[in-house]
């Protein structure tokens, strides 16, 4: 089935992409949960439009991606937030609060779509996750949540 992706799918493609995929990938994962269209001659305008959305969001160019790189790699990134006496969380922290935090730190305003956390963060302590920058440049940070 051939589609246009809304948002980046690691490992098939970026917005404004037109890919082709198994029928049932698309119709039970991509297409439901919003990360894709059906592709079709009038869908094909559409592509023109969330391309120019892509490239607004984007880091232009590779200098300017390593230089915010540097930037996050010299930030020491805290997260306070509501947690039970044993160390467990209550809800999980998001990419949403992450960027948040990196920008109450004092670093650059990061979106919150090119930030992916490992594994859910549900506990206190020290947490890896990685922000990709540019398709060749990516940033692997710490994260330290604290109780609140």
């Amino acid at each position: 089935m051939k589609i246009i992706l809304k948002s980046e799918v690691s490992g098939l493609g970026a917005a404004g992409d037109v890919v082709e995929v198994k029928d049932g990938y698309a119709r039970n994962y991509l297409i439901p949960r919003g990360f894709a269209i059906r592709w079709t001659r009038g869908g094909e305008k559409d592509v023109e439009q969330i391309r120019r959305a892509r490239r607004a969001r984007e880091i232009q160019s590779l200098e300017r991606a390593n230089e915010i790189k540097e930037q996050l790699g010299s930030l020491r990134i805290r997260l306070k937030t509501r947690a039970g006496a044993s160390g467990r969380l209550f809800g999980s922290v998001t990419p949403a609060d992450i960027a948040s935090a990196i920008k109450d730190a004092g670093g650059p305003e990061v979106d919150k779509r090119r930030i992916e956390v490992e594994a859910p963060i549900k506990t206190v302590g020290s947490h890896r996750f990685r922000v990709r920058l540019h398709p060749e440049v990516e940033a692997r940070l710490d994260i330290e949540v604290a109780a609140a």
